[in-house]
């Protein structure tokens, strides 16, 4: 999948997640930062890691639904406030990570942007209640064997 990103001057750019979804460039926030790990002189003097940051809440792109369904996922990089924070640091380009971070941001939106099936709920079938009902008798004989016999 590609992101379409563009952020030129002379026109409003911005990341487009949909057709009909784009969210502009004043709602991200990036900061660069110092890459961890292993990476030799160049990681303790170049900022080449991004910050991405994503106020769900306070965003007029999303739609009120997506927003709910985003802010309902289980994510470890959704915060408490509503907050989308990704870190993307595996390029030693900021701009490589930069195109990361977009990317995994609107993977995470899309996945929100996918309304859920609803659930049909069935009955169990009679072979299955009967499976279930013998395999308690059987446990039932099983532990009555096991109890003390009173003379």
């Amino acid at each position: 999948m590609t992101v379409r990103y563009s952020a030129s001057s002379s026109r409003a750019g911005g990341l487009r997640i949909s057709n009909d979804i784009e969210i502009p460039d004043a709602e991200l926030d990036f900061t660069a930062i110092r890459a961890q790990g292993a990476g030799g002189q160049n990681v303790n003097k170049v900022s080449s890691a991004m910050h991405l940051r994503f106020d769900v809440t306070a965003s007029k792109a999303l739609p009120n639904a997506c927003k709910e369904r985003l802010l309902r996922l289980r994510d470890h990089r959704i915060s408490i406030d509503g907050v989308v924070v990704i870190k993307a640091q595996q390029h030693r380009s900021q701009d490589k990570n930069k195109a990361a971070a977009l990317e995994r941001l609107c993977e995470l939106i899309q996945r929100a942007l996918a309304t859920p099936k609803p659930r049909k709920p069935t009955k169990p079938t009679r072979a299955s209640q009967a499976k279930r009902l013998d395999s308690k008798t059987r446990r039932s004989r099983l532990k009555r064997a096991r109890a003390k016999i009173d003379k």
